[in-house]
């Protein structure tokens, strides 16, 4: 007879279902021999051909990673055994008592080939083993006895041929227990490998921070005790009698603090506050609330990049007007080395610091030589990168422009913004370490007072009013301001 094969997973990545569609010969087996004629004892005690079974069905792995084992949990209808078909005009009770307790000779049964799926585990070997299986099937020979084409494709199924050959020989119970006990361990074993891999991952992220730290801190304790041995040694202590840390500078360098450098710091301080805010929230969203795209058409962009864009024009305008009062009003000579002694004296500026013995301190009237160098770099070295390669990834630069890699910018500019963060932390650092109030005063009052609080108020103001255009910061606040300047819109 013909039996529809049923189509299962691909055996590899991307293939056809196997096995092929297609259709199998099975064999059936020959006739139950006939029975001594014997009256039947009651019709209910012999069941016609079509009598079915219900057994459960074997659910395997699931079809997609993390899904539910196949198939869904259920119940399938098999061929169960018949008796044979016996002659009303029995003649003998007793020879029919054998016949009737041997399933083999009241029914016909067909073995077929167990299917071979995929793997239960990882590497394993196709489920089930390699071997056949003894199935219900109609005899030949006698009409009573052929079931239904749907009985027939039933019983060729792969997932109920165990429980049929079972059932062939057991009783319907049994067999229903038995294939609980075969399929329980697959739906609790299959999803437990990809539930440890998720839960245990962010841990392992979240703690691969600890072992740079604690070898920072080792490479700063042994680095301070090893500027205090220099410092300790006839060597170190004769050149730093040499080269004090102090840069001299010329004799018409201004003294003091003008009130412009007072607020372009304060501006400074917060457009770098907001600007490296904005870069952050821009390098990790995935989902924008907002976009962004001018009035005339063009690309859309998301609002928190638009803000950052802004700043980042607002801070260049900044740093020209900086720029040209820094050489109109001789201020420049304070940042920019007029010496080659700038080297040594940075060094020994960096040996005192180290050693905890820092250098004397008088910000009105001079800088140490690593502060001067300090200086020179951020103005003159990291703000001119942070702004080509800002501007190199922003959409103002010219398509035709293509002699500078976007690749360069993007290598650049991270890192640019990584410096400002560490000189930011050691400039706070020390403002407050060498005396506060009379640094205060100098960079927020434009006095020379280390008594007065009023630089600390003014610091504290300059704080606030970061503090809240930190908050406001975002899509929602700024997408009014934005939609002004072009089309604001949800995608």
């Amino acid at each position: 007879m013909q039996v529809e094969l049923r189509r299962g997973l691909p055996r590899v990545a991307g293939g056809d279902p196997w096995p092929p569609a297609g259709t199998v010969e099975v064999e059936g087996a020959p006739a139950a021999p006939a029975t001594p004629a014997a009256p039947v004892a009651a019709p209910a005690d012999t069941a016609p051909a079509a009598d079915t079974v219900e057994v459960p069905l074997r659910r395997g792995l699931p079809r997609i990673e993390g899904g539910e084992p196949w198939p869904p949990a259920g119940t399938v209808r098999v061929a169960a055994p018949v008796a044979a078909a016996v002659p009303a005009a029995a003649a003998d009770p007793a020879a029919n008592a054998p016949a009737a307790s041997e399933p083999a000779d009241t029914s016909g049964t067909v073995e077929v080939p167990l299917r071979q799926g995929l793997p239960r585990v990882a590497g394993g070997e196709p489920w089930p083993p390699a071997g056949t299986a003894r199935v219900a099937a109609p005899p030949a020979t006698t009409p009573a006895a052929e079931p239904s084409a749907p009985a027939a494709a039933t019983v060729a199924e792969d997932a109920v041929a165990k429980t049929a050959a079972n059932a062939a020989s057991h009783p319907a119970p049994d067999a229903a227990s038995q294939q609980k006990q075969e399929a329980a361990p697959a739906p609790a074993t299959a999803p437990a490998p990809g539930r440890k891999q998720v839960e245990g991952e962010p841990e392992g992220v979240d703690r691969q921070w600890l072992p740079w730290a604690i070898g920072a801190l080792l490479l700063l304790a042994a680095t301070i005790f090893g500027a205090r041995w220099f410092v300790g040694t006839e060597t170190g202590a004769g050149f730093i009698e040499r080269y004090d840390g102090i840069q001299p500078l010329p004799d018409s360098a201004p003294v003091g603090f003008p009130a412009w450098l007072n607020w372009a710091h304060f501006f400074n301080m917060f457009l770098m506050a907001l600007i490296v805010k904005t870069g952050l929230d821009v390098r990790r969203e995935k989902r924008p609330d907002a976009y962004w795209q001018p009035k005339k058409g063009g690309k859309k962009i998301s609002v928190t990049l638009w803000l950052h864009q802004v700043l980042d024009v607002a801070w260049v305008v900044l740093g020209v007007v900086f720029f040209v009062l820094l050489f109109a009003t001789g201020q420049w000579m304070r940042i920019v080395p007029t010496s080659w002694d700038v080297f040594p004296n940075a060094v020994s500026a960096g040996l005192q610091y180290l050693s905890l013995d820092w250098p004397d301190e008088n910000g009105w009237v001079y800088y140490n030589a690593l502060q001067e160098l300090s200086y020179f770099v951020t103005v003159f070295v990291a703000a001119p990168l942070a702004i080509a390669s800002g501007f190199r990834m922003s959409g103002m630069w010219p398509a035709s422009w293509k002699a500078v890699p976007v690749s360069w910018a993007r290598a650049v500019h991270f890192p640019t913004m990584l410096y400002f963060v560490a000189f930011v932390a050691v400039h706070v650092f020390l403002v407050f370490t060498t005396g506060v109030r009379g640094n205060l005063n100098a960079m927020f009052a434009a006095r020379d007072d280390a008594t007065s609080w009023l630089g600390v108020a003014l610091f504290l103001a300059a704080v606030a009013v970061t503090a809240l255009g930190w908050w406001a910061a975002r899509a929602s606040v700024v997408a009014p301001l934005a939609n002004a300047t072009g089309k604001v819109s949800k995608r």
